[in-house]
């Protein structure tokens, strides 16, 4: 395996995926790995913020080089991997057990330079009634000890490895057979439909009821209540 060495291991910090790319950017190697007990600012897609109290959660960054063009598909197929035959993925990398979110991604970096940090937190530990009010209703948790959060990171990152290394045509099957969203009526800042899988770009395919169909590379992506669907949740 070649994820995970060397690593740096901290109390606490701001942020394990800036603290990743300033060793990025002076060199560090492929594979090197940066984790945390704690952060004070750690962010998920769209600049939301992740929040877990100290040790409760897997708090990790790495660094990547040569950019896989699926990686965040990748990283979402290895995280729900890892974490077992019920983990779902909302598109594009929402990991979600029981309809809530229990990891989240957020790659980052500079690609033409050749690398990317790829920062991923799972409430591996985490007590749903220690997290902020707002997200009780919408996080979820592996619901193991503190003790297993270094278990859970070795079988991780082994399932990284060997999402990484799928041909895409795989990959995309893999991701698919976890898709969250399929069938489901969804709404974005430019209109509305129903979620028909991916393309084989990881593009969300999306279907009208005039028979019309678009995808869409990135962005807000809502669940739409009118079928029964929970509230509206950002992906």
């Amino acid at each position: 395996m070649t994820l995970g060495r060397p690593r740096l291991h901290l109390r606490e910090t701001a942020s394990t995926n800036d603290r990743a790319r300033e060793l990025a950017a002076a060199g560090a190697p492929h594979g090197m790995l940066v984790t945390a007990a704690a952060q004070s600012a750690g962010r998920g897609r769209q600049g939301r913020s992740w929040s877990a109290p100290p040790g409760h959660a897997l708090l990790m960054s790495l660094v990547l080089r040569g950019v896989h063009p699926l990686l965040p598909l990748a990283a979402a197929v290895g995280v729900a991997e890892a974490i077992g035959a019920d983990a779902r993925i909302k598109w594009p990398n929402d990991v979600l057990l029981s309809g809530r979110k229990v990891a989240g991604i957020l790659a980052e970096g500079r690609p033409q330079e050749g690398w990317v940090v790829l920062g991923i937190g799972v409430n591996v530990a985490v007590r749903l009634e220690d997290l902020p009010p707002e997200l009780h209703a919408t996080a979820a948790t592996l619901g193991r000890s503190p003790a297993g959060v270094e278990p859970f990171l070795e079988s991780l990152l082994g399932a990284l490895d060997g999402a990484l290394a799928l041909p895409s045509p795989e990959l995309l099957d893999a991701w698919r057979a976890r898709d969250a969203l399929r069938g489901r009526a969804i709404s974005w800042a430019a209109g509305s439909g129903t979620a028909d899988g991916i393309d084989g770009e990881g593009r969300l395919v999306v279907a009208f009821l005039d028979g019309g169909r678009t995808t869409l590379d990135a962005g807000e992506v809502h669940l739409r209540p009118d079928r029964g669907d929970s509230p509206p949740s950002p992906v």
